[in-house]
């Protein structure tokens, strides 16, 4: 069956796009292109990779200093906390996102940091955002046009408001009727564990790794592949109830992605994901027995 990838004509982009539909609207003043490139061990990598080489246009979000609020001294939150709705408004509005607007993200790694763009606009209500299908791999294979240094764009009254209901709190996680740890297989069984302070999963969680939304040349799967996936893993949960989670609440946005992509309604996200339940969790095994004396 043909890949099905939205329409451009008069239909907002709400999943993914391809570098073509991409290139015919390069110059086009009511699209916005972010450039999410990070690599968690060295921070500062994706900023030199966009100022070095990016999409004409695009302007460039760090997933710590842009799309995370600070991490708090006892854990709570994870390891990127979500921003107030007051900070990602001037954020948005400061990359010239508003109404009428088409926002494209891209990275990478095929979507990983992109995705957490992705989800933060819809959380706040602007749905017209699509993850680069291959992202920033794909565009350069196509000898597509590049461009160096930083950009801007004018900026523009962001009014979104948060949907709550598509974010789940750690004291209600265990209430989930599905739960779906994104991570690769040998952190979600706990046999390594490279960054936060406890190996394992979340108690009752499967395990969908987000790698599984692409093919091996970094392409999103086919919308047919995805739906059957989904159908399986969900069983007879509705779609919305599902609440997905990962290390710090980002590549789990990729399932995010792919599950709408797919045609189904979106899941909710767990923000703090296992940073932050296995901080609470490691806190708590260290504090004195009350009945010890």
């Amino acid at each position: 069956m043909r890949r099905m990838i939205e329409s451009t004509m008069n239909v907002p982009l709400t999943t993914i796009v391809s570098v073509n539909q991409l290139a015919d609207h390069l110059t086009d003043p009511a699209w916005v292109i972010v450039d999410c490139r990070f690599d968690l061990f060295d921070k500062a990598a994706g900023e030199r990779h966009y100022e070095a080489a990016h999409i004409p246009g695009a302007v460039y979000a760090h997933l710590e200093r842009d799309l995370s609020a600070p991490v708090t001294g006892n854990g709570v939150g994870g390891r990127h906390p979500l921003p107030s709705p007051e900070l990602m408004r001037h954020l948005f509005g400061r990359y010239g996102i508003g109404p009428g607007i088409q926002v494209v993200a891209y990275d990478d790694t095929s979507g990983h940091y992109a995705a957490r763009l992705w989800w933060m606009l819809r959380f706040m209500g602007h749905e017209a955002v699509a993850v680069l299908d291959g992202g920033w791999p794909a565009w350069s294979a196509g000898g597509l046009p590049v461009a160096t240094g930083r950009e801007t764009r004018p900026a523009r009254a962001f009014g979104g408001s948060p949907r709550w209901e598509r974010v789940v709190r750690r004291e209600d996680v265990e209430a989930a009727p599905l739960l779906v740890d994104a991570r690769a297989p040998e952190r979600y069984r706990g046999e390594i564990e490279p960054i936060d302070p406890l190996a394992g999963h979340i108690p009752g969680a499967l395990n969908r790794p987000y790698a599984t939304n692409w093919t091996a040349q970094g392409i999103w799967q086919p919308q047919e592949t995805l739906l059957a996936d989904f159908l399986a893993l969900l069983g007879d949960t509705p779609a919305e109830n599902a609440v997905f989670y990962c290390g710090s609440g980002v590549s789990a946005c990729v399932n995010l992605v792919a599950m709408v992509h797919a045609g189904l309604p979106e899941g909710q996200l767990y923000v703090g994901s296992w940073s932050e339940w296995s901080r609470l969790e490691a806190q708590q095994a260290s504090q004195p027995d009350a009945t010890d004396e």
